[in-house]
């Protein structure tokens, strides 16, 4: 029986953890609610845990904060979000301990409750939080670390086949909480770990986020380097190079700052990370020798970097007053955000939530005493909102719009001139105003539709259900009384024909005479058809 728990064994048990998940994370996508291909639970789960994976520490303490670190910056969705807070305060339960007995471990499950439970605002029952809670109650008493494991896995397995009962969307579709069953998975893998039943070799990378393609072009024979380069490195401080003990890691801080900008630095323990923007990244890598040595080391010419993202005008204007970062995928809706003002366009949406260091990217990208944030998705609020209360350099304000349609018309009634908090109330209240309907492909049978039909809805509510989608759009869009509305804006996503939209568009005209009917290129994926009323 395992009667304590130390660095070692903590990391194994995380990476044990994510590579159970990272077996199951398919299976974990597939229980969304929604019976249109829009699961992406796993995928975010397992990529937050990932990130952790790969820490270091000597203590306990150390390594849990690494662990938490690295997943607070890999955090993706509102699952991510929660699961990276629940290491969070596992990790403090650990502070300062070296090893943790049976007592202490259980403390700092319950403070992963506790911590997970305080990062939502308001939590909701049938969720991971309930799985998590309900589990560690029943192991708490556990006289050993495995049975803290075996109890804290059955009580998680019995909580989370109650959650339909909790909430009444997922009885209706028939499935049981993806992040709670998520949280499983990565139960059994730490048990799994323990037990020495699972290979603990590299991870798989997730292929829900590929590297982005890189256009050489941008930087030719002729070019004059005028960016500099992104560097990013984790450094081990070294005991034959400094006192770890009364080292002063603000040496390095204070240094790096004076030959770089955009320079994001904190210390974990004996690992130093580090991103700065520098035009010789060769010296600061040759300095910083100095005090370590380099655990990871990545170098980016920032031509390219920025290139693809439209990006370089930052580097050639002073610091605005007023910022704006929005999310979106598709040309369409990212080149409409920009026209409307966006300084930044993250990519993503439904089955791909950016993750929290890629808002701090943004921000940083943005150069703005104050940046407004759209995150035109329920799912990534809460990461917008994770990323805004660490990042340092400008006041971020999060506009907590839910869908696209709701970032696209909250800032097409942007009035810059306006105080921030009567701005704020203002871009609240124009999202407020808006009725989404979205068109998708039906991946199960409902009560409306069958598997590979087109299915419309607004919220969580299913609404129209037809093989054909013209049918299914014009259902939605009577269903959600076009007619009465001023504005009704098509979106036309990246699977949608173009001629049949345009004959959607001039049938909505005859049918709404008095309803102004636009039609926008949008070339989202996963959603034919976005709709804009109001």
């Amino acid at each position: 029986m395992t009667e304590q728990i130390d660095a070692e064994l903590y990391l194994n048990l995380v990476r044990g953890g994510a590579a159970r998940l990272a077996q199951n994370r398919q299976a974990i996508n597939d229980l969304n609610v929604f019976p249109i291909p829009d699961g992406d639970t796993g995928d975010n789960m397992y990529m937050t845990i990932e990130a952790g994976s790969s820490a270091s520490g000597e203590t306990l303490s150390q390594m849990a904060s690494a662990v938490s670190a690295g997943m607070l910056l890999g955090a993706r969705g509102n699952s991510g979000v929660i699961l990276s807070r629940i290491f969070a305060g596992i990790a403090k339960g650990f502070e300062g301990l070296r090893k943790a007995d049976i007592k202490a471990f259980t403390q700092a499950m319950k403070s992963g409750v506790k911590e997970a439970y305080t990062a939502v605002s308001q939590p909701v029952e049938g969720t991971i939080l309930t799985v998590m809670r309900e589990g560690v109650n029943a192991a708490e008493g556990s006289s050993s670390i495995d049975e803290f494991l075996d109890l804290w896995i059955a009580g998680m397995d019995l909580s989370l086949q109650h959650t339909p009962e909790l909430l009444d969307v997922l009885k209706k579709a028939g499935v049981v909480d993806s992040g709670g069953a998520g949280l499983l998975c990565i139960g059994e893998g730490m048990r799994a770990a323990l037990k020495g039943e699972i290979v603990l070799e590299d991870l798989p990378s997730s292929q829900a986020c590929p590297a982005p393609k890189v256009d050489f072009n941008a930087f030719t024979e002729d070019s004059v380097l005028e960016f500099g380069y992104c560097t990013e490195f984790l450094l081990r401080l070294q005991r034959s190079k400094v006192d770890l003990d009364s080292f002063d890691e603000s040496v390095i801080h204070d240094w790096l700052a004076s030959q770089g900008d955009s320079l994001v630095f904190f210390r974990d323990g004996s690992i130093v990370k580090v991103h700065v923007h520098t035009k010789d990244p060769g010296a600061i890598l040759s300095k910083c020798r100095q005090w370590g040595e380099f655990l990871t080391i990545k170098v980016e010419n920032m031509t390219l970097q920025h290139h693809e993202n439209h990006m370089d005008e930052r580097f050639k204007r002073a610091r605005k007053a007023l910022g704006i970062v929005t999310v979106a995928a598709g040309k369409g809706l990212t080149d409409s955000f920009r026209e409307m003002g966006a300084d930044a366009v993250i990519e993503g949406g439904q089955t791909m939530n950016p993750s929290v260091e890629r808002f701090l990217e943004a921000f940083d990208s943005v150069d703005a005493d104050t940046i407004l944030v759209f995150p035109n998705n329920s799912n990534i609020i809460l990461t917008a909102n994770q990323a805004s209360s660490i990042y340092e350099k400008a006041k971020i304000v999060v506009i907590p719009t839910k869908t696209i349609s709701e970032g696209y018309y909250a800032l097409a009634n942007l009035d810059p001139e306006l105080p921030l908090d009567d701005l704020k109330a203002a871009l609240e209240g124009a999202a407020a105003s808006v009725t989404t309907g979205m068109i998708s492909r039906a991946i199960r049978d409902t009560e409306i539709a069958r598997t590979g039909d087109f299915v419309g809805f607004s919220g969580k509510e299913l609404l129209s259900g037809s093989p054909s989608r013209p049918d299914a759009l014009k259902a939605l869009a009577e269903k959600l009384d076009a007619g009465n509305a001023d504005i009704f804006i098509l979106f036309r996503g990246a699977d949608a024909p173009e001629d049949e939209a345009e004959e959607l568009k001039s049938a909505f005209e005859k049918e709404y005479p008095a309803t102004e009917v636009i039609l926008l290129e949008g070339g989202q994926p996963v959603y034919d058809y976005i709709l804009l009323i109001c």
